[in-house]
């Protein structure tokens, strides 16, 4: 026996968190029954367990490394029309949904699973997966700069933890940096680097903590390999 939830984001529904938010909504029937408390034991075989109205099946679990390219949205639909990461994943018979996100101007590594319980422990800060930017900006940022955001930048939403921080190359009229972070806020290296003065022209995720954009370009996913899968896990403590 295991909590809904549980079963739920294992199905691929959506992750945990989000599972427990249609529970507590109403939206889930185990055995033709409502059930609105979280703490609800199911035996994944034997119940019967809807969402809408809709019965889930536990579906395999599928790992994706994606090269998102610029003006895509990290989302499963856009109202207005415009491409969306799973636009590129239509043969794929799962219904799998990024984990966290990339904006709409920034390219690189994006994963994608409907293992909604891997996808939940990646996306949590507590445990502090390194995400590793290539940035292009304005200027040529001193030893100055780089410091404060080896220290930590204020934000409107408050300090960020320090980041890892080099020069890679200058060119003319700007510079390329690489920066390792392990937060997930909005915009967040764009309005780092545009509070020390030097804004981002062009944003890159290449690594996500061991997994990088070798031998793909952009628009092209692959699958994970059963050991990167596992590495994943072990990495997540689990």
């Amino acid at each position: 026996m295991e909590r809904l939830q549980k079963v739920m984001a294992h199905a691929g529904v959506a992750s945990r968190r989000k599972c427990e938010e249609l529970i507590r909504l109403g939206r889930v029937q185990v055995n033709g029954h409502p059930v609105t408390e979280l703490g609800r034991r199911v035996d994944p075989i034997k119940d019967r367990i809807q969402v809408d109205g809709r019965e889930i099946r536990q579906e395999s679990k599928r790992y994706f490394l994606f090269y998102k390219p610029r003006g895509v949205i990290t989302s499963l639909s856009d109202p207005h029309g415009r491409r969306v990461v799973t636009d590129f994943f239509r043969e794929v018979d799962q219904r799998v949904y990024p984990v966290g996100r990339l904006d709409y101007d920034t390219e690189g590594l994006l994963l994608l699973t409907n293992d909604g319980e891997l996808a939940n422990r990646l996306a949590h800060p507590r445990h502090e997966v390194d995400k590793v930017y290539q940035a292009r900006v304005v200027g040529h940022p001193g030893e100055e700069a780089l410091q404060r955001l080896r220290r930590g930048i204020k934000l409107e939403d408050g300090w960020t933890a320090p980041a890892q921080v080099r020069l890679l190359e200058k060119e003319e009229k700007g510079s390329w940096l690489e920066l390792i972070i392990h937060e997930g806020r909005n915009r967040q290296i764009r309005r780092m680097l545009k509070a020390i003065g030097h804004p981002v022209r062009r944003l890159i995720r290449t690594q996500v903590a061991f997994l990088t954009l070798d031998g793909l370009r952009p628009g092209r996913h692959r699958e994970l390999k059963p050991a990167e899968v596992t590495q994943l896990w072990k990495r997540m403590g689990d």
